[in-house]
């Protein structure tokens, strides 16, 4: 069974529903036999390329609703071990750290990039990291085991960004349209950060029968997180 992550790194939701759906993996039997990949989506593609302080950022975009928008987020990232530094994180266009994410999946594997999706939406979302900046890019794929020199010439080079253009294309072409989307075999859809049990079901599901599971909860749409 093949399963397509769409999210993006400063989605909180999909930090979460990647904890929750990990969670589901843990009481698959069968989790041997899935193969995780992340796909692009941007949450917010007009978003700055220089950073700049999340809550700064969301108050001059959406004004008074902005002091509201992590409502449900933080007890839900709580319950999965995610404690949410707002006042550190940075808005910043993510386009370069979705170039890095692509590079660990073709060059290392699915393992590889998911543990690298890990570590970059703790850089964000915990630690208060700049996800376009090259050089803590690079010490994030090292972390994984990615090599230096390659991921910096891969950065710095500008290589990848058309393709990444071409499944930005596909995700919109496909209908994603809230994060995260999980697709199961390439047709069975599971919008938002569903609880592990829901997740659970979808797998089992989706490998004895390949029918179609949609749903949705927790979900971000267009710069926008449920609250």
């Amino acid at each position: 069974m093949k399963v397509e992550i769409y999210s993006d790194v400063m989605c909180p939701w999909c930090y979460v529903g990647e904890r929750r759906f990990a969670r589901a993996l843990e009481a698959f039997p069968r989790a041997d036999e899935v193969e995780i990949a992340f796909r692009p989506y941007q949450l917010d593609p007009n978003a700055p390329e220089t950073p700049m302080p999340q809550t700064e950022y969301l108050e001059q975009r959406y004004g008074r609703r902005a002091s509201g928008m992590h409502g449900q987020v933080d007890p839900a990232g709580a319950e999965v071990g995610i404690e949410f530094a707002w006042d550190r994180a940075l808005t910043v266009n993510t386009r370069t750290a979705h170039r890095l994410l692509r590079l660990a999946e073709k060059e290392y594997g699915a393992a590889m990039q998911r543990a690298l999706v890990d570590r970059l939406f703790d850089l964000h979302f915990t630690r208060g990291g700049d996800v376009s900046d090259h050089d803590q890019l690079v010490e994030e794929a090292v972390a994984v085991g990615m090599d230096r020199e390659r991921a910096r010439q891969y950065l710095d080079s500008g290589e990848g960004l058309q393709e990444l253009e071409q499944e930005f294309d596909a995700a919109r072409k496909l209908g994603i349209r809230a994060v995260p989307s999980f697709v199961f075999n390439g047709e069975s859809l599971v919008e938002g950060a569903q609880s592990p049990a829901t997740f659970l079901a979808a797998l089992e599901q989706v490998a004895g029968t390949s029918s179609s599971a949609s749903a949705s909860e927790g979900a971000c749409v267009d710069g926008v997180c449920e609250v």
